[in-house]
């Protein structure tokens, strides 16, 4: 209630009030807050970072993480340690990833880990983070989002294949199925329902992306820029820093929350979600 509800509840009330650097504010404006996000090139500048980042890793962490449970549950032994092992990075903070990918991996220097690696091979130290050179940031940002969420979504895959009965398998051999085709038509359709569950948490976590894209873009000013912001980011700037205008940043924040909704329930209504089986 103290955390979580009562909060929600006054942001939207601040959204229909003019709330800046106050929580109790006094002039209502109705929708005027929701007009200026949508109306604010930078909010939509955000969506479309959101978009770009959902593109590259929605689809390359349900294909790691299937491809990863696929190849645990084919071991025959020491397969909890290899489940573990995968699952190992969820429980390492989003932030303190972030800072090792900033400054050990991916440093920019020559001393950076990944620069050493391609200084074997010939090639000069490359900027990741910078904004001069080709975009080499969402490289950054997404392997370290990958490292950090694809042993989660493995376990789930790994559970549900561990649900389907062998005897099926057994069957389809006979017949010549093995391989691809028994994946195609034995493995993947049985998976359907844990599917549609990976994909939605995983654009639900992707509209949510905040640490990495916080901790990683900041620059030595405290800004951060705008190729590089999805929209929490640009959100709590707006709300949380020298503005400090909790009107338009809770406006924006319900516009989030409805567009997450929009997508989960067409998502849902694309592939069957909760739909009772015939």
């Amino acid at each position: 209630m103290v955390f979580t509800v009562i909060p929600i509840i006054w942001s939207i009330y601040l959204s229909f009030f003019e709330a800046r650097n106050t929580v109790t504010p006094t002039q209502f404006v109705g929708l005027g807050n929701y007009a200026r996000m949508l109306s604010d090139p930078a909010f939509r500048s955000s969506l479309l970072t959101f978009v770009v980042f959902a593109v590259f890793i929605v689809p390359t962490t349900f294909a790691l993480s299937l491809a990863l449970a696929v190849l645990v549950n084919s071991v025959r032994f020491a397969q909890a340690f290899f489940r573990s092992v995968f699952f190992l990075p969820i429980a390492c903070s989003y932030v303190a990833a972030a800072l090792i990918w900033r400054n050990s991996l991916f440093s920019g220097v020559s001393s950076g880990l990944v620069n050493s690696v391609l200084a074997l091979f010939g090639q000069d130290p490359v900027a990741w983070l910078s904004v001069v050179q080709p975009p080499w940031y969402w490289l950054v940002i997404t392997t370290v989002r990958l490292w950090l969420q694809v042993g989660f979504y493995m376990v789930l895959f790994l559970a549900a294949l561990q649900r389907i009965p062998r005897g099926q398998y057994e069957a389809a051999a006979l017949d010549g199925a093995v391989g691809w085709k028994a994946f195609r038509y034995i493995t993947f359709p049985q998976l359907r329902a844990t599917s549609t569950a990976v994909l939605m948490l995983l654009l639900v976590n992707a509209f949510q992306a905040f640490d990495e894209f916080y901790n990683l873009m900041v620059n030595s000013s405290g800004t951060y820029p705008p190729y590089a912001r999805p929209p929490l980011v640009y959100l709590y700037n707006i709300a949380l820093g020298s503005v400090q205008d909790f009107g338009n940043g809770s406006a924006g924040a319900v516009i989030l929350t409805l567009i997450i909704a929009i997508f989960a329930l067409l998502q849902g209504r694309l592939t069957g979600l909760g739909r009772r089986a015939q």
